[in-house]
């Protein structure tokens, strides 16, 4: 049996020579959602509280507890805008979930959405030297029904705490509902990270793959497979920079979208979808193969492959196409297949293949820009500045068919988007703070270098274990055995 490095930089080179590529991506999964379990098993999750502050000596307990606290409570009670600069408030994320849409796993229970949001919060740390904390609810009322006011009600209920939302993994319609309302109703910025941190990235590497295919964004014929939150706020960010909607195809599990779609037009829980129906897909084209006949662009987020989408589609695309699968935990296809059938260039939601066009590039960097001006929204302009700092970021440092986004190793590249987007917030008129562009960068590379040094000393000195290879070796003989 081979032995498996501990970077799991590696994972095409440890399976038997005799495994086909269809085995090799089947085992890649297998292998990580079963060392997933083993790990998060053996370190009890992923996030902990440490402090922040010393304790010299006991008598600090009397500062940072009673009765010195007391001047920091009647602070903020005079002005409650101080509760940013006391407290750890300024930088403080609530991630915030019914775990009805969790990934692929569709609904998993409240506490099932826990695995994820704690990653989220790692990431937040790791990438963009931001805290954060999971919460996982129940929007089940007394009809037993899963109700977006309960998540309303909730989220109004935690803003003194926070400095910003991220929810997470609440399904369609009533994430609509939920992130429309509180957007308006908040004074802190709520971010919908599985539909606009995904419409950011995705447009990030839309933009640099049409760069390489020498096309135009407003030129560009794009087929668009799933129509749910992810996509339908991609369609939205997309046609906002730029891109003609008279060139979109959404297909839902119904057929595509036009205005024909009466089941969409009564039903005013998806008003997200209806406003596409009427806005693209002007000759009402209801058949896939057809819809996909001379596409530039196919970007599905739909129902994990690897046969959603099928070969064929994508033999009839335009020259240098470009395909987007990106479900998860499995891709609609998956890249060599898409590649055998003509693709240009193919983008999936995971790591362990190229061009991962996935939201953990995004969010870190967004929500610190947005917290670091004290903004109280997130605004589209906002996610498509991040989109373009993104991309431009990838192309000052070089892209090809393979690698045309920022990948989470590139530590420069939050700083930077965090940055951009502060300065975003600033020019819309939702920042509470103003600050130059260069104080924002240092600010964010300070906070990210802080979060990233941490943890390093805390691995270096054993207060954090490292992985046994044990763990890892165990993996990969279950998969392969499960696999063979």
């Amino acid at each position: 049996m081979k032995e498996i490095n501990l970077s799991l930089d590696n994972l095409d080179e440890v399976f038997p020579e005799e495994f086909s590529q269809e085995q090799i991506a089947t085992a890649k999964t297998l292998f990580l959602k079963k060392l997933a379990e083993k790990a998060h098993k053996f370190y009890g999750g992923k996030i902990q509280t440490i402090p922040k502050a010393p304790v010299p000596g006991f008598n600090w307990f009397n500062v940072w507890y009673t009765p010195g606290v007391s001047k920091v409570s009647t602070s903020i009670r005079n002005d409650n805008d101080t509760s940013f600069q006391l407290t750890n408030r300024g930088n403080f994320v609530a991630v915030v979930s019914d775990s009805t849409r969790v990934l692929g796993d569709g609904d998993c229970t409240p506490p099932g959405g826990l695995g994820v949001m704690e990653g989220k919060a790692f990431l937040m740390k790791y990438l963009g030297g931001v805290d954060a904390v999971a919460l996982c609810v129940d929007s089940t009322n007394e009809k037993g029904e899963k109700d977006p006011d309960k998540i309303i009600e909730f989220v109004k209920m935690l803003q003194p705490s926070f400095g910003a939302i991220n929810l997470e993994d609440i399904s369609q319609p009533n994430c609509y509902k939920v992130l429309d309302t509180l957007r308006e109703e908040c004074d802190i910025p709520v971010w919908h990270d599985d539909a606009q941190g995904t419409a950011c990235v995705t447009l990030a590497g839309l933009l640099n793959a049409l760069k390489l295919a020498n096309k135009k964004l407003s030129e560009v014929k794009i087929v668009m497979l799933g129509a749910g939150a992810s996509n339908t706020t991609i369609a939205r960010l997309i046609i906002a920079d730029g891109a003609d909607p008279k060139n979109f195809t959404i297909f839902d599990s119904r057929g595509s979208l036009n205005s024909d779609r009466k089941d969409l037009e009564e039903n005013k829980k998806f008003y997200r979808k209806w406003e596409l129906c009427v806005s693209t897909n002007p000759d009402k084209v209801d058949d896939m193969q057809e819809a996909m006949k001379d596409a530039d662009v196919l970007i599905a987020l739909s129902t994990p492959g690897p046969d959603t989408v099928k070969p064929e589609w994508i033999k009839v695309m335009a020259d240098k196409s470009i395909v987007f699968t990106c479900a998860n935990p499995i891709p609609e296809i998956y890249p060599y297949a898409a590649k055998e059938a003509g693709a240009f260039i193919v983008a999936t939601g995971r790591g362990d293949f190229p061009n991962q066009v996935n939201n953990s590039i995004g969010f870190p960097g967004i929500l610190k820009g947005a917290l670091m001006v004290r903004a109280k929204k997130i605004t589209d302009n906002m996610a498509i500045t991040a989109a373009h700092s993104l991309a431009d970021y990838a192309e000052k440092r070089g892209i090809d068919p393979e690698n045309i986004v920022p990948s989470m190793s590139e530590a420069s590249v939050f700083p930077q988007e965090s940055a951009d987007v502060a300065m975003q917030a600033i020019k819309d008129g939702v920042a509470r703070v103003e600050m130059t562009w260069d104080e924002a960068f240092n600010k964010a590379k300070e906070d990210i270098d802080y979060a990233r040094g941490l943890t390093d000393k805390l691995t270096k000195d054993g207060y954090i274990k490292t992985a046994p290879q044990e763990m890892l070796q165990e993996a990969l003989e279950w998969t392969i055995e499960q696999v063979s």
